[in-house]
């Protein structure tokens, strides 16, 4: 067990004859209690500092391992936010694509029904002209034949009766 200033105060030494010089022995003790005392201080406040260190040291140490952990958090969050996004974006892609091929058959559709429906009107053309043709020739026939003039003559010469 460590001498403590007070042990070494309280310390006795037994007497002989010529021994040492009692007041130089106990100013010499007296010199070696100031200096223990203020190694004693000084240990102390050299291990509170020491435990002050320790303390900072255990607070940045749990400062730095919470800020691993926040950093790897925010690096999970973060690429499980991409994995999202990409997937997403995929998704949006296959919408897009599907309602693009949608709208390119829709307008395929329409432009073969619209296709139809000229060829049809050009063969309803072409059957009215043929029929409008035949219509318009034998009404010429009609006007050409010989029948009309007499038919004139005839009205000119009732009109002249009349008269």
């Amino acid at each position: 067990m460590p001498l403590t200033p007070l042990d070494i105060h309280n310390k006795e030494f037994s007497r002989k004859l010529r021994g040492y010089d009692e007041d130089d022995v106990n100013e010499f003790l007296d010199q070696v209690i100031k200096d223990y005392e203020a190694l004693i201080r000084e240990n102390k406040e050299l291990q509170n500092h020491a435990n002050a260190l320790q303390d900072k040291l255990d607070h940045f140490a749990n400062l730095e391992e919470t800020l691993s952990k926040t950093i790897i958090v925010a690096q999970e969050a973060a690429d499980e936010v991409k994995n999202n996004a990409k997937k997403e974006a995929q998704l949006i892609v296959k919408e897009a694509e599907k309602n693009a091929d949608r709208i390119v058959n829709d307008a395929l559709a329409k432009s073969r029904k619209i296709a139809l429906e000229v060829e049809e009107l050009k063969k309803q053309s072409s059957i009215y002209r043929a029929r409008f043709r035949t219509l318009v020739e034998a009404q010429m026939e009609l006007l050409n034949q010989d029948g009309w003039d007499a038919l004139e003559r005839e009205e000119v010469k009732e009109v002249k009766e009349l008269y």
